[in-house]
């Protein structure tokens, strides 16, 4: 029988957080001393710990994987509770690897960037907008700066019921300057600070995987052959921006992750009078280009809440 959410799903945001400080910190300096698989042998249980004691997430988990394998048939079989619990386990993998790309001790060269038309004009030419999604460990964009020369970022999250995670990364390296701004309040000045930095040649980055906190503006799109709410807010600021829009995903591949930039729409038109049609077709897009992330790498996605089953909150 299918693991499915219950029907009253809290929105993402209000999931509390369960990070223990300590608990990663040690964590982190065990790898930092031992290393790559004296981490993962100390992370299993509090990794199967959390899978015990998160229920929602855990169902939430397995009820991806069910659809992800009814779509494509990536997984070969009915995926298990142990398939979920390989979901959260590469997840704790990824936290450590996220610390390591925001403490820039991430080796840069298991970092491989995939190379087409897309990632020669980063760069090189003006400023854009990149759509990204909670797949892989998108940190590790902190590194490119070395493989990547020109390429400037500013990433838009929502860091409110982020304070565990914040105070985790200030302990672990002081001088590490991450800059965060927050998606719930791109206001007008805040757009035209981000529309100079644009023109400057440097580059936005937003999920769109997540319904804003405070915002009915979701459209619907097909994912994974259910559909889901999916935000605007990327589309809208892109068209604002009047600038060239891009995906991207860090997936896991091999020892590393495979970096790779795709051309979504050179500029996002968003008329008067069809705008509800224009935003639902690039949501449509972005539906589809998930569903070639997650098929790519199955486990890669780190949404543990009841995606199809959440809501913007009208407050």
């Amino acid at each position: 029988m299918a693991a499915r959410p219950g029907p009253a799903a809290p929105h993402w945001a209000d999931i509390g957080e369960r990070t223990s400080v300590r608990g990663v910190l040690a964590l982190c300096w065990i790898h930092r001393w031992f290393g790559r698989w004296p981490y993962r042998l100390c992370a299993w249980p509090a990794v199967a710990c959390h899978w015990l004691a998160n229920g929602l997430a855990r169902r939430a988990s397995l009820q991806y994987l069910q659809r992800l394998q009814a779509h494509s048939g990536v997984l070969g079989r009915a995926p298990n509770w142990l398939d979920s619990l390989r979901h959260f386990a590469l997840f704790g993998d990824t936290m450590l690897d996220k610390l390591l790309a925001l403490g820039r001790r991430y080796p840069a060269q298991r970092l491989r960037l995939h190379d087409n038309p897309a990632l020669q004009r980063i760069g090189r030419a003006q400023g854009g907008v990149f759509l990204t999604a909670h797949v892989g460990c998108l940190e590790l964009c902190q590194v490119l700066a070395e493989k990547v020369p020109g390429l400037h970022l500013t990433v838009l999250v929502h860091t409110k019921h982020a304070q565990r995670f914040n105070s985790l990364l200030a302990r672990l390296d002081p001088l590490a300057s991450v800059e965060l701004v927050q998606v719930t309040d791109v206001g007008p000045a805040m757009a035209m600070t981000l529309g100079q930095r644009v023109a400057a040649g440097g580059f936005v980055a937003i999920v769109g995987d997540r319904v804003p906190v405070h915002s009915e503006r979701v459209v619907h799109a097909d994912f994974l052959g259910h559909r889901a709410p999916f935000p605007v807010g990327g589309y809208v600021l892109a068209a604002a921006l009047g600038c060239p829009v891009y995906t991207l995903s860090c997936l896991h591949q091999d020892d590393g992750y495979r970096i790779r930039f795709d051309l979504f729409d050179e500029r996002i038109v968003l008329p008067r009078g069809s705008r509800d049609a224009a935003l639902q077709d690039c949501a449509q897009r972005y539906a589809a280009w998930l569903e070639q992330q997650v098929i790519e790498s199955p486990l890669d996605w780190f949404n543990f809440f009841p995606f199809w089953d959440q809501a913007a909150d009208a407050d």
